[in-house]
């Protein structure tokens, strides 16, 4: 029985082989998504462990006595808005532990930089990079101590002299393998939130899989009116409902192998086009980037079997009884009950308004449920809202091509609606995302600040516990500073020992004091990006905060504080700042200056506290244009075969009714409304439903209001839209063909 169902598959002509093509076009594309989120979540884990012995100097590590100490202090440098890892290491001994990426720790004087770094270090001017790292390179970081292509990370040898008495150096003896506990800024590793990450990787996963779920499904229904009357002719001649059943399961499950094969090969075409989406703020490795033993079993299963099983359910009427697709009659309306799974979703997100879970897995358990289920509720609603949108307007229209096509979507609105249910899904998917990604930059681009705070450069910390800078104004540092090209202004911020005029951290009666820095106003006027002293002062008391802030306030006025200028310059210097024209090159070799003076503090830009966050929003950027690419034109997809499957298995009634005098530009104006109609009245109520669900989100998770998009947003729904009428117009011509006089005989 299968080797006949197997040739009978493959020999019902071209129409049979088009099927077949179509569903396992459907299925790999599945696939291939599948596959391709799935390798990306395992590329999460790899990729934090490949950094974890970047953590070593988070907590002293202990091992056997016969261990030479490593002294190990780990710190961070900037350029031009990527993050440089650096560690400073100074062996004692031959046994030493040896960082992975290393043969041998490097000499005092020699450095090892990882591949991005080196590339960079030999496009870059050194006086704007390289003067920074001491030494010499000797060789580069291999691969397995990387976590991205992209990671900038260098590895300085020292001697044991000069680390041992730099702030934050511990003695190791061990190379971190698990992730220790971080504070005080000694962790370097960056590691990627997993439990986050599944949770956006889940929803993109599911934004891109529903459209895909549905596209099968459509291709599956190609010709099924053809292939209920075949088998239901089998059956009148003898056939058992085993047999039939094996004969549609064995149909739909070549295909469905077909497609998971092509599945697999598409996914691994895809997989460096996945590699290089930076949506965890870098690149993976394209090694990184595989299926363990277990999703690539479940998957070649799966898929296959469930075919089968939808095939199965799909012929359940011509299973009970041959003539069952002879008795046509009128199906049962969809209920209003149809609602409750979409108001249910949003019912869930609202619950969670104020109530946001602590952990990262209670929150992907929060906002998920809410989503898929808002999305499978559009899906439900549907046939409801296209017979509600259909008896509306047959109540206020005499037209005969519309009444003709509003009262067929009365009497069926479920096959109305499932050819654009693809496209109603899309639309969900790309309004959440865009409103949640666009909500998301309107409240984090002050990350970046404004142009007069990036073109700044701070050297020197308020932290406590750490020394000032030095003793006495740098007049050596502060020459080279003004010498840089595209040099601006620079302040001395001296240190406060007495607490001089201690301001509130916060506005407000009772909020605590802090010590603030104090500067010459003769300084404070060449860096007006910080603001200006009060008429008649000297010495300005600035907070420590507003010599890094993320926007310029020009406007401020800072109070006097009771001491000289003269006095002030003769107080230990905190930090410098310097502002610049605002060019890269200009503020690095500031920078290089700075941290060539002091090597034991940092320099900071504006830029550099907004990197992390900056690129995180751009990996998000990133994931919403793949779901844009990816939902869209399979939504599209679905809908031109939708609408050619509705024309296949309704070409007798339209022959008999052109013969019968009507015109065929009539019956191309039917088909037409019954798809443009569904798609236009449900993707109102799906627009809504994800303005509602993304504002949700963004109030729980984020206590952030939701910010319209603007007009680049409604154009491409816009032209979505009418794109998706293209398409039905596309196939309107294909009518003429099959409405030919001979459909209209009785095979």
């Amino acid at each position: 029985m299968i080797a006949f169902s197997l040739r009978l598959a493959v020999s019902g002509g071209r129409e049979a082989v088009a099927r077949l093509l179509m569903i396992a076009a459907a299925v790999a594309i599945g696939v291939g998504l599948l596959l391709s989120t799935l390798a990306g979540m395992n590329a999460i884990e790899r990729a934090n462990q490949r950094q974890v012995w970047l953590d070593t100097g988070a907590a002293s590590r202990t091992g056997t006595a016969q261990v030479d100490p490593l002294w190990w202090r780990p710190h961070q440098d900037y350029y031009d808005g990527s993050d440089i890892r650096e560690i400073d290491l100074a062996a004692t001994g031959a046994t030493s532990p040896v960082p992975p990426g290393l043969d041998r720790l490097p000499d005092p004087g020699e450095y090892y930089a990882s591949p991005a770094l080196a590339e960079l270090l030999r496009k870059v001017p050194a006086a704007e990079l390289g003067d920074r790292i001491p030494g010499r390179m000797v060789g580069t970081l291999n691969d397995s101590a990387m976590p991205s292509p992209d990671t900038l990370a260098v590895l300085v040898g020292r001697t044991v002299d000069e680390v041992k008495g730099a702030h934050g150096a511990v003695a190791v003896t061990t190379i971190a393998t698990t992730r220790p506990e971080c504070g005080n800024g000694d962790c370097l590793s960056r590691g990627i939130r997993g439990d986050a990450m599944v949770l956006i990787l889940s929803v993109v996963g599911g934004a891109m899989i529903f459209p895909v779920l549905i596209f099968i499904g459509t291709a599956t229904r190609l010709s099924a009116a053809t292939r209920e009357q075949r088998f239901a002719a089998m059956r009148l001649v003898g056939a058992t409902p085993r047999q039939i059943a094996v004969i549609a399961a064995v149909e739909s499950t070549v295909a469905a192998v077909a497609g998971t094969v092509a599945g697999f090969g598409l996914y691994l075409a895809l997989r460096p086009l996945t590699a290089d989406v930076p949506f965890t703020g870098g690149r993976f490795h394209l090694d990184d980037l595989t299926l363990t033993g277990l999703q690539v079993l479940g998957t070649a299963l799966a898929v296959p079997l469930a075919a089968a099983v939808a095939a199965r359910f799909a012929l359940r009427r011509v299973a009970i009884s041959p003539l069952g697709v002879s008795r046509r009659v009128t199906p049962r309306p969809p209920r209003a009950w149809r609602l409750i799974p979409l108001l249910a979703g949003l019912a869930e997100l609202v619950y969670f308004v104020g109530r946001r879970p602590a952990t990262g897995n209670g929150q992907a358990a929060a906002y998920l449920p809410g989503f898929l289920l808002v999305m499978l509720g559009l899906v439900i609603a549907g046939p409801w809202l296209t017979m509600v949108a259909a008896r509306t307007v047959a109540r206020r229209t005499g037209r005969p091509a519309t009444l003709i096509a509003v009262r067929r979507l009365a009497d069926d609105p479920k096959t109305g609606f499932r050819a654009v249910s693809g496209l109603i899904l899309a639309l969900f998917v790309t309004t959440s995302t865009v409103c949640i990604i666009g909500t998301i930059n309107a409240n984090r681009d002050s990350l970046d600040g404004d142009p007069m705070s990036r073109a700044s450069v701070v050297q020197g910390e308020f932290r406590d516990g750490r020394p000032p800078l030095a003793r006495s104004t740098p007049e050596q540092v502060l020459a080279e500073v003004r010498a840089v090209p595209g040099f601006k202004g620079l302040a001395v911020v001296h240190s406060n020992p007495d607490g001089l005029a201690k301001l509130p951290v916060n506005p407000g009666p009772d909020a605590p004091l802090m010590t603030p820095g104090l500067v010459s106003c003769a300084d404070l006027a060449r860096i007006p990006v910080v603001g200006h002293c009060a008429a008649g002062a000297s010495v300005a008391a600035v907070p420590p905060r507003d010599f890094l802030n993320l926007t310029s306030h020009p406007d401020a006025e800072w109070p006097a504080a009771p001491i000289s200028a003269e006095e002030v310059a003769g107080l230990p210097v905190q930090a410098l700042y310097a502002t610049t024209d605002g060019s890269a090159a200009a503020k690095e070799r500031v920078r290089t200056v700075f941290a060539a003076a002091w090597p034991d503090h940092d320099a900071h830009t504006v830029g550099d506290w907004a990197t992390e966050g900056q690129q995180r929003l751009a990996g998000w950027r990133q994931l919403a244009n793949v779901v844009l690419l990816t939902t869209l034109p399979i939504a599209g997809c679905s809908l031109a075969v939708s609408v050619v499957a509705g024309l296949s298995d309704r070409r007798r009634p339209f022959a008999m009714l052109r013969l019968a005098g009507s015109p065929l530009r009539l019956l191309q104006r039917v088909i037409a409304l019954e798809s443009v109609l569904p798609l236009l009245a449900v993707a109102v109520i799906s627009l809504g439903a994800a303005f509602a669900a993304a504002a949700l989100f963004l109030s729980s998770q984020m206590d952030y209001g939701l910010v319209s998009p603007g007009a680049v947003y409604f154009g491409v729904v816009a032209l979505g839209i009418g794109a998706s009428v293209g398409i039905i117009a596309s196939t309107l011509p294909l009518l003429r063909r099959i409405t030919g006089p001979e459909a209209a005989r009785n095979g």
